[in-house]
């Protein structure tokens, strides 16, 4: 891969006789920011052969925004419009997407009806600090389930809270599935989505996409605490020539939501 400019943010780690004590696999690796994303650079390098190179899971996009990436158990799953999760070949590339190595540092089981928001909180309670990076796995069924996949653009490409505008949704009862993400400290605005960014995908991995509500029955949560930050930016082409000074919280909130 070729880069020009290479971002390590390290968290939390102690160094003792010039030793890290951090685990080798407790990083998170992104390719480009997601202020970029919301500009409208649909364009990256990376293939997802190389992604996986720093992650069995994590989530992101592809090229021209052509569906909702997830991945856990080392294996990557692409959910386009029609709402049916493909396999993820290792030549497709991607602008933006975010990996690690999932080793669960805390595991909780929940049979408890919470909606989102509600799990949200619930999922703060049981977090050591909020100042770290958190990957996220949700195994178990679910009463109601909603997500979103939005349809592959064309050049030039629209800002993307344009391009959620004709997302396409999909509902699921009663569903056996898993959720997978992570939770981002408040102070990347820019880089990443503060709070937590989590997508589903159905156990028989025919359906899923971006989560944007749920109601929870029984289930396993699994957390990931993450202390180092690693983020490849793109060599040359429409990064370079974008302004990426602007404030896009607000637009965010309608993109998530």
């Amino acid at each position: 891969m070729k880069f020009i400019r290479y971002l390590l943010v390290t968290f939390l780690t102690l160094y003792m006789c010039g030793c890290s004590s951090a685990h080798d696999n407790d990083i998170l690796f992104q390719t480009s920011t997601i202020n970029a994303l919301l500009e409208g650079i649909y364009n990256g390098d990376v293939t997802y052969g190389e992604l996986k190179q720093h992650g069995d899971f994590g989530i992101g996009t592809f090229n021209a925004i052509d569906g909702e990436m997830l991945g856990f158990d080392n294996k990557f799953y692409q959910i386009k419009t029609d709402g049916i999760a493909y396999s993820v070949d290792d030549c497709m590339k991607t602008p933006f997407a975010i990996v690690t190595y999932f080793e669960s540092d805390k595991t909780v089981l929940l049979d408890n009806e919470m909606d989102y928001d509600q799990l949200k909180h619930y999922l703060d309670s049981l977090l050591p600090t909020q100042n770290i990076f958190y990957a996220v796995k949700i195994e178990g069924i679910f009463k109601y389930i909603k997500t979103r996949s939005v349809p592959k653009q064309t050049k030039p490409y629209p800002p993307l809270v344009e391009v959620v505008k004709k997302q396409v949704t999909f509902e699921f009862q009663d569903v056996e599935g898993t959720i997978v993400g992570f939770r981002c400290p408040s102070y990347v605005k820019g880089i990443n989505v503060p709070g937590y960014h989590l997508h589903f995908i159905t156990k028989d991995k025919k359906g899923g996409g971006h989560l944007l509500e749920c109601r929870t029955q029984n289930m396993e949560i699994e957390i990931d605490y993450i202390s180092e930050f690693f983020m490849v930016l793109a060599e040359s082409g429409e990064f370079y020539k974008t302004d990426l000074t602007k404030e896009k919280q607000k637009e965010l909130e309608k993109v998530e939501k």
